[in-house]
């Protein structure tokens, strides 16, 4: 089975990635925090998420250091700072922090008051100058994703960050069609619900056919369509390993069905769950 994920420009990332919300805030956490990532790598999820509003991206960028060729870094530029100049200043403080040339993937974090035309021109001109490989969106929905498409440059949006579970399953309505049909890659956020799917009889069931964990059997599913990937955070060694075992696991179609029986696909459109 396929596990990776390919973005329009050709590059291939493991379809499981690492996110890092409230990672690198723990001085008594920091060292687990930092080898856990870096097991992460060596595993090859290199797909390392974080974002302006974390905080933590000296914190990311000493993760990475001396193994950045391992790592495809993704980054986000605040909504309230997504002016075109803004744009270009948040990019240089993330570039900086993570002492790093080029950021891997450049995303806006979700919609604020700034036109999107300022955004995407200062994410093409990012782009064209190597400060960012490819930018993208995070949180928008169709009608959002339709006007960055129209903008100038707009078609070179390579990807689109939403929150995506088996409680949260809006998008499978019309934003995941439309990415596919736009062959434009999906990541999820919050894929195991927070933490909350991990007690879920029904995942508990299906995890012991599959000899593994309910966590597993969330990620599995999240992952189980071609075009979206994962990026669960994982603080310690322990769960990095956990969350990469998902990545050998086939759900059956009984199991499928069974885990559609209790979160049921969307039959009707449903308002972008997240920010």
């Amino acid at each position: 089975m396929e596990r990776t994920i390919t973005f329009a420009d050709g590059v291939k990332v493991c379809t499981l990635g690492q996110g890092t919300w409230k990672m690198g805030q723990s001085a008594s956490r920091r060292n687990e925090e930092l080898k856990a990532l870096r097991r992460g790598l060596d595993l090859g999820l290199s797909v390392i998420d974080t974002a302006e509003m974390y905080g933590n991206e000296e914190f990311v960028g000493e993760a990475i250091r001396g193994q950045h060729d391992k790592a495809f870094i993704v980054s986000k530029v605040l909504p309230s700072n997504a002016s075109y100049k803004g744009t270009k200043l948040a990019c240089e403080r993330s570039l900086r922090k993570l002492g790093i040339e080029c950021i891997d993937l450049y995303l806006l974090h979700w919609i604020g008051h700034h036109p999107f035309a300022e955004t995407v021109r200062a994410m093409e001109e990012l782009r064209q100058a190597g400060k960012i490989a490819r930018w993208g969106m995070s949180n928008l929905d169709v009608a959002d994703m339709e006007q960055i498409l129209s903008l100038p440059g707009g078609t070179h949006c390579a990807a689109n960050q939403v929150l995506y579970n088996l409680k949260e399953r809006g998008v499978e309505f019309d934003l995941l069609p439309w990415s596919m049909r736009h062959a434009m890659p999906v990541m999820a956020y919050t894929p195991i619900g927070e933490g909350s799917l991990r007690n879920h009889p029904l995942l508990k069931r299906i995890a012991q056919k599959h000899n593994a964990t309910p966590t597993q059997i969330a990620l599995a599913w999240v992952m189980r369509n071609p075009g979206v990937m994962a990026i669960p955070k994982a603080s310690g060694i322990g769960h990095v390993e956990e969350n990469f075992r998902s990545l050998s696991i086939s759900l059956s179609e009984d199991d499928l069905d069974e885990l559609d029986s209790v979160f049921p696909a969307p039959q009707h459109k449903i308002p972008l769950a997240g920010w």
